[in-house]
């Protein structure tokens, strides 16, 4: 999970050893909805994401959880963020992140990933005490 984190970091070109290539994988991030496959995440993810921040840190918090069943795990693990968008507005946001990791030829790739922030939808309102 660090060594993923702080790929990500320099970008998708740095963190595509850690990631499978099949055609039909998806990955979920912040924006947009889904992407399908390696190169069209990669592809995205810098324009639609990465693009946006003048720098960024993510830091793993100490709730990494790893589950493995044979040639499959999976992780999970809240992560901060902090940074700063392009024209200087700071950035300090705490993330989901859950992985699907499948072993392949000695090395751990994942092959579905979700990255999500908490909702910022207002609360619901109180219901009246009539």
């Amino acid at each position: 999970m660090l060594e993923y984190w702080k790929a990500w970091q320099s970008g998708p070109d740095a963190a595509a050893a850690l990631y499978a290539k099949d055609a039909g994988l998806v990955f979920y991030d912040l924006e947009p909805l889904k992407y399908t496959g390696w190169n069209e995440y990669k592809a995205g993810v810098g324009p639609n994401i990465l693009a946006k921040f003048d720098n960024v840190k993510f830091t793993v918090n100490d709730d990494v959880k790893t589950t493995m069943h044979g040639s499959i795990a999976w992780t999970t693990a809240t992560v901060k963020a902090d940074g700063a968008l392009k024209g200087g507005a700071p950035v300090h946001v705490v993330a989901r992140h859950t992985a699907i990791w499948e072993k392949r030829n000695g090395n751990w790739l994942i092959v579905h990933e979700h990255v999500s922030v908490p909702s910022t939808l207002p609360a619901p309102a109180a219901k009246s005490q009539d």
